[in-house]
């Protein structure tokens, strides 16, 4: 089935399932709004206490493959976003905002799901989430942000050779 693809249709899509993991979404997201996450006992699980330890092992260690984190073990702010992972925390605001304006999924989607949708639906058409001359603002920024950081592309290919050890949407 993949094989009539193109393979630079395949590669995007391998990264946005890539870049639309629950815990990936929830970690940088968690990043953005509340500032690196420190060194200090307890902050890692508190800050993620729905996650199981495995997720959330699993999305700093995409994290960080693919350039969305810096981790210091020695630093007091021991996970911190780079520039990419900055980029990619708007691509998640900007799909959150269009869905949530469009009611995307539903009325009472949470914010990953939000993210999520708009994101998976534009790796299947371009022009499925907007009008037929225009594609939706989500897979206009995602495009970008794929062209600006092509690591995602080539870490995500390398990962999808990988079993998934952490797949899952937002209840």
């Amino acid at each position: 089935m993949n094989r009539s693809l193109p393979q630079a249709l395949l590669h995007q899509r391998r990264a946005i399932r890539t870049l639309t993991l629950l815990a990936l979404i929830r970690l940088v997201t968690e990043i953005d709004d509340n500032g690196p996450i420190s060194h200090q006992k307890g902050s890692l699980q508190s800050a993620f206490g729905d996650l199981t330890a495995g997720q959330l092992r699993y999305a700093i260690d995409v994290a960080r493959d693919l350039g969305l984190v810096h981790a210091d073990e020695q630093a007091p702010d021991r996970y911190r976003l780079t520039a990419s992972g900055e980029a990619l925390a708007e691509v998640y605001d900007t799909a959150a905002r269009w869905a949530r304006a469009r009611q995307f999924p539903d009325t009472s989607s949470d914010f990953v799901t939000r993210v999520q949708h708009p994101l998976q639906l534009s790796s299947r058409s371009p022009q499925a989430t907007g009008s037929s001359l225009e594609p939706s603002a989500p897979h206009q920024v995602l495009a970008e942000f794929l062209q600006a950081y092509p690591r995602v592309l080539q870490h995500a290919d390398a990962r999808c050779a990988q079993p998934p050890a952490e797949a899952g949407r937002a209840a």
